[in-house]
């Protein structure tokens, strides 16, 4: 199954808390602060995989979770490092920030590695915490918190020639004929639901086909799934038009070939830009004298474009179209590199810290209680058995608002503020 879109979860690893610890040894009763740090957590890594072509494994997995930092131990013990979580994803997925859509970065040509989430560094044991007037430190530093995204993965394919024309023209018999692939041949409309991609070899020259599914009025503007089908040429270097010349259903080449450059242009007016070619299909099914006209008319109206009449059912005519894309792509190859993407968005302004996590309570009268991971990791490094401790536990509910939070939810003298645990009488 071809799937190209998909929304996951990724959350890097949380680094592991510094150790509190004094050596005891016999005959050593007043031995040093020894406990170890923290083990950095693990990244989330996206790198680009050439054996994949779908994006459906990210159907069956919504959340990516790298693993934590292991905490510092004993004997200066440093903690284990976590594990990164590298995620694979085919050549030519971009991925974008849910919230805001806005690119992030473009997995494709060169840009095969990206550091997504960078897991939290290692707290620090109490053993860098000694001094000459603080022997014996009872607090560590804990680790750094893990940090969240959601991701929206969206796969274009990447194609040298990109297959365009209205369903039913014989677009799908002719990449069977001149490739690889092998999609559903059908006498009725919309048989291609999926891009197909076939490789297509003339002479020593390889490039890759993508038969995108019918383009139908409209297209440009999202009908019929247009604009979930028109993305996957944006990366093409040149768009094959077929056309139905002998209009086996009624319909007339000439219009169509309005109607599909209307469309393009509507969706990107890049496509436009590109170079173009046209294949008169189906001619075992028109007589000469008409077949000349009509060519005649195309190339009177897209006389910059080249027009080559073909057969996709008996193979007459396709050498030489197949000769012009290959001289065609070996140009376009020579001259440019694929276009990749620009981030659009720091990817930092995106990342929720958990670490900035704070929650404010009032169960019942006279009762506030504060928590959350950023005022855990305070108290972590913070004596309060101490003065200065206590009086940095102070300042710092004021520096960070938390004491006016408090006094906006009714806080007033008197009242029993509890703050990860502990408990205090707020006076002002």
């Amino acid at each position: 199954m071809f799937i190209d879109y998909a929304k996951i979860y990724v959350k890097s690893g949380k680094g592991g808390n510094g150790h509190v610890s004094f050596r005891r040894e016999l005959y050593v009763p007043t031995g040093g602060p020894d406990g170890g740090d923290g083990g950095k957590g693990g990244d989330i890594i996206f790198e680009v995989d050439e054996s994949l072509n779908t994006l459906l494994p990210f159907k069956h997995q919504y959340k990516y979770v790298a693993e934590d930092g292991e905490d510092g131990g004993k004997k200066k013990c440093h903690g284990k490092n976590g594990k990164d979580l590298i995620i694979k994803v085919p050549n030519g997925t971009i991925l974008r920030d849910t919230n805001s859509n806005k690119i992030i970065y473009d997995m494709t040509g060169d840009n095969v590695k990206l550091v997504l989430l960078k897991g939290g560094k290692g707290g620090i044991g109490n053993m860098h915490f000694a001094t000459s007037t603080m022997q014996a430190p009872r607090f560590a530093k804990p680790g750094e918190a893990s940090k969240e995204l959601y991701i929206t993965l969206e796969l274009k394919v990447l194609a040298d020639v990109g297959l365009v024309g209205f369903p039913n023209v014989g677009k799908s018999t002719f990449i069977s004929k001149v490739t690889n692939a092998r999609p559903e041949i059908k006498n009725y409309h919309f048989t291609t639901i999926n891009p197909h991609l076939g490789v297509c070899c003339v002479d020593d020259t390889e490039f890759v086909i993508a038969d995108i599914p019918g383009i139908i009025e409209g297209a440009g503007d999202g009908v019929g799934l247009g604009t979930k089908f028109l993305k996957h040429i944006e990366r093409t270097k040149a768009l094959l038009h077929i056309v139905d010349i002998a209009s086996v259903e009624g319909r007339d080449p000439v219009n169509d070939l309005k109607i599909i450059f209307n469309e393009l242009d509507k969706f990107n007016v890049n496509l436009s830009k590109k170079k173009q070619i046209i294949a008169a299909n189906k001619i075992d099914s028109i007589d000469t004298e008409t077949l000349d006209k009509k060519i005649i008319e195309i190339k009177s109206i897209y006389n910059d474009i080249p027009v080559y009449p073909i057969s996709g059912l008996t193979g007459e005519g396709i050498d030489d179209l197949l000769n012009e894309l290959k001289n065609t792509i070996v140009k376009l190859k020579e001259e440019s590199v694929i276009d990749t993407y620009e981030s659009e968005i720091d990817v930092e302004s995106l990342i929720k810290d958990i670490d900035d996590t704070l929650i404010i309570e009032n169960p019942h009268s006279g009762l506030y209680k504060v928590s959350g991971n950023k005022i855990d990791k305070m108290l972590g490094f913070t004596n309060l058995d101490t003065e200065k401790g206590m009086k940095y536990f102070q300042e710092y509910l004021v520096k960070e608002g938390i004491i006016d939070m408090l006094k906006n939810k009714g806080l007033k003298e008197g009242d029993t503020v509890e703050v990860s645990g502990i408990e205090f009488e707020y006076y002002d």
